[in-house]
């Protein structure tokens, strides 16, 4: 089940974290992916597991932020990974403040990689999916999104932002067999979490009904479901993977 033998998945923000492991997950099942962000020595480290684990990837330097130079790093795919069938939209940035201190600057920067860059990629990838009359574009948002969260009102509104955009896509893609998805993660163990001290980190985890913090695995595994041939029939979709941080 949830083979992705044949098709090809870009994944934006995959140099580290939740967006590594969904490179590394689509992998195993088939997928050849294109490992996209800053990072190119990140990327490579990948690249070099996915491929050892018998995967095939590309490492591709890509800045979701770059709205204007977008079109043509994506037409400089090389042949073999130019026709993607999966996307998912993972690069995410924050710049955290109460709204009183928040400057403009900081608002535009975490709205040009968080959604828009969101929004330009899914668009430059929608004429070869809607040609081929299959496509699977899941972003990931947050449950900040949903919920919101003191010091995130730029961030919240990107990742709200994200939802709406993948809900109003669904119904204009349903008829091509293109679905739109969502997955919401709560509180993940990655890098940033892992600088959190005790105190702060134990607060974290008497708010999740599961008692832990979530680990990328989580949030990747559902990532690959609504990928497949077996979530065709999903689309407009919200999947909360917070370990009941928000119900």
């Amino acid at each position: 089940m949830f083979r992705l033998d044949g098709k090809t998945a870009l994944v934006t923000g995959a140099s580290q974290g939740i967006g590594a492991e969904i490179a590394r997950q689509l992998a195993s099942r088939g997928a050849k992916v294109v490992a996209a962000a800053r990072s190119e020595d990140k990327l490579a480290a990948l690249v070099d597991d996915i491929t050892s684990a018998g995967g095939e990837a590309l490492a591709f330097s890509l800045d979701v932020a770059d709205h204007e130079g977008l079109p043509a790093r994506i037409k400089s795919l090389p042949e073999g990974f130019a026709d993607i069938d999966i996307l998912v939209n993972n690069a995410g940035i924050t710049a955290d403040s109460l709204l009183a201190r928040l400057k403009l600057e900081d608002w535009q920067r975490v709205l040009d990689t968080n959604l828009t860059g969101a929004f330009v990629l899914t668009k430059l990838m929608l004429r070869g999916m809607m040609r081929r009359r299959w496509g699977r574009i899941v972003n990931i948002s947050s449950v900040v999104g949903m919920m919101g969260n003191i010091g995130q009102a730029n961030y919240a509104a990107t990742k709200a932002g994200l939802i709406g955009f993948s809900k109003s896509l669904a119904r204009e893609l349903g008829s091509r067999s293109i679905t739109v998805n969502v997955v919401a993660p709560g509180y993940i163990e990655t890098a940033m979490t892992a600088e959190l001290a005790e105190g702060s980190r134990d607060a974290l985890v008497e708010g999740i009904v599961l008692k832990r913090l979530g680990s990328v695995a989580d949030v990747a595994a559902p990532v690959v479901f609504l990928a497949s041939e077996e979530a065709g029939y999903i689309t407009g979709h919200v999947l909360n993977v917070s370990g009941g941080l928000y119900i």
